[in-house]
């Protein structure tokens, strides 16, 4: 096998990890994902940076929290300023590609100010996220009263379906997320109770298989080095799935709920106010958890036979000898379980996600299908990939460390013995309901092996869970007089990681370093009373000097 020369970048939408059948699933069998598990190393303990997709995605795209970079919520744009995934790679050789869904927003009145014209190259790559866009599809083409949520959304998909003889005016929603009735009513996938019928679409023409199509066609036309992020918009809502899929699966495949009456009983007012929500509410009930993840699993199951056509696509061709392949999720999803839907909280179901690498090189030979439980955050993917591209990652930017050494054997850990997850709401409808100041509608995780501790702003008090006593987060300890000095000890970590720098992006440490030992020979002398009271060559420049007496001015 050759050292990895290319990156391949997979991210699914809204997987939950331990919906694959390497990470426990008793039911969905996903044989093509754990194949690439046993070729390359697994991680047990990965997650994102925040439960939502937009945030999520930009702290992985720019290798920082959510607090440096600052796009904390779907639809707020990405600085101007930051640098990317695809800004760092360029700069060690490497092209940086899109096929799939990123949910950046533009700072468009960042670059107005800026002069960064959006069709020019710089302009383009700024908005969006960095990446030369071989085909972006953000995935979702909703309409309200108010119009389209995103107007650009499966922009081309539609072009194609309609090309292919699907004849609407929004095809993304009347075939590919919608069933059909004797009647030839659309069935529409926003209804849940709409899940467990088929998608009215030939299963070759819906999304999934579409994304890959496009992949590929992106990979025969690109030499490398590159990285390329091919990034699927499912297993996310709207939950439904064509045939096969809408049949493989059925109310008795689904999971026993994880939850507890004493748990809703007892929340924390922040999170009682999640469970309160509508979509709380509606995935709390057994018939629509019946109705729904029967259809999630169908489309996962899509998903690993696409891996699998991907992955033989890669071996056929050559590929798979130079390609790392990362595969991983933005967020997971609740499901029903703890009363909650959707993914904005920090129990492990929404925050933890499956990550999966093989790295074809032979320094990785030795921790084929290995499984590492070491703490790992997504903000780690961005330097791992500099250093495939044989470059040194810019540590004062890039916030992750390299996976590199654990994939290569030289490590079994990474430096961290905590990882951070944030979440600001303030823009959401909980806030507005609950009527929850923007300042105060942000909350934090700090989580390590043992511990998860969420810290929320405007006075509450947190939530603690013992990871290793209680794995499915069932039994809330932040009010336990017992468990105190537990509380401050994750405090104190929430606070260690506060006190880092992470807005010095202008000069790195070896920088400093030259500058705070380079300074003294460039003229600066202070602090020294006699010329003899310093080393001789740093005032070279002041000494045996000769000048006319002008203390009555030229001319005297």
């Amino acid at each position: 096998m050759a050292k990895a020369k290319n990156v391949l970048f997979i991210m699914f939408d809204q997987l939950r990890w331990d919906y694959l059948s390497c990470y426990g699933h008793p039911h969905l069998k996903t044989p093509n994902i754990d194949r690439l598990a046993q070729m390359g190393m697994r991680f047990t303990r990965a997650y994102i940076q925040s439960p939502i997709c937009g945030s999520s995605r930009m702290s992985t795209y720019t290798g920082r929290y959510v607090h440096s970079h600052g796009a904390s919520w779907n639809g707020i744009p990405l600085k101007v300023g930051e640098r990317t995934m695809g800004d760092h790679l360029r700069d060690n050789g490497m092209d940086c590609f899109l096929v799939g869904k990123t949910h950046m927003r533009a700072d468009e009145e960042g670059m107005a100010r800026l002069g960064l014209a959006p069709d020019s190259i710089i302009g383009a790559r700024v908005s969006e996220c960095g990446f030369d866009v071989f085909e972006r599809d953000d995935g979702m083409l909703p309409e309200g009263p108010d119009g389209s949520y995103d107007p650009d959304g499966a922009k081309e998909y539609n072009k194609y379906l309609r090309a292919k003889g699907y004849e609407s005016d929004n095809p993304w929603h009347d075939f590919a997320n919608s069933g059909l009735d004797e009647d030839g009513n659309v069935l529409s996938g926003w209804f849940l109770k709409n899940s467990p019928e088929p998608a009215n679409i030939a299963e070759e023409d819906s999304e999934t298989p579409y994304l890959t199509g496009r992949g590929m066609a992106f990979m025969e036309q690109h030499d490398g080095p590159w990285c390329y992020h091919l990034s699927y918009i499912k297993p996310h809502w709207p939950y439904i799935v064509p045939e096969p899929y809408a049949s493989m699966f059925g109310p008795e495949h689904v999971l026993p709920v994880v939850r507890s009456d004493s748990e809703r009983q007892n929340a924390h007012p922040v999170f009682k106010a999640f469970m309160d929500t509508k979509v709380g509410e509606t995935f709390s009930r057994q018939d629509v958890r019946d109705a729904v993840i029967p259809a999630y699993m169908g489309l996962i199951k899509q998903a690993d036979d696409q891996m699998g056509r991907l992955f033989k696509w890669l071996e056929d061709t050559g590929r798979m000898q130079d390609t790392m392949i990362v595969l991983t999720s933005d967020h997971g999803d609740f499901l029903g379980d703890h009363w909650m839907g959707e993914k904005t909280f920090f129990h492990d179901t929404s925050t933890r996600v499956p990550l999966i690498i093989y790295d074809p090189s032979p320094e990785a030979d030795s921790t084929r299908g290995k499984v590492c439980d070491a703490l790992v955050e997504c903000i780690d993917l961005a330097p791992t990939f500099v250093e495939v591209a044989g470059g040194k990652p810019a540590y004062h930017i890039l916030e992750g460390e390299s996976l590199l050494p654990i994939l290569h054997g030289t490590a079994t850990d990474t430096r961290r013995d905590y990882v951070i997850c944030e979440y600001d709401f303030s823009a959401t409808p909980v806030a507005h309901i609950n009527h929850i100041a923007v300042r105060d509608a942000v909350m934090f995780m700090v989580a390590d092996k043992r511990w998860k501790l969420s810290h929320f702003e405007g006075g509450h008090r947190p939530m603690l869970f013992d990871l290793e006593n209680d794995p499915q987060e069932l039994t809330d300890l932040g009010d336990s007089v017992e468990h105190a000095d537990i509380i401050a000890q994750m405090y104190d970590k929430l606070f260690a990681w506060t006190r880092r720098q992470s807005q010095r992006t202008t000069r790195s440490e070896e920088q400093l370093i030259e500058m705070r030992t380079k300074t003294r020979k460039r003229g600066v002398v202070i602090g020294v009373y006699d010329e003899n009271d310093t080393a001789l060559e740093l005032t070279v420049k002041y000494r045996g000097r000769k000048a006319p007496d002008m203390k009555q001015g030229p001319g005297h």
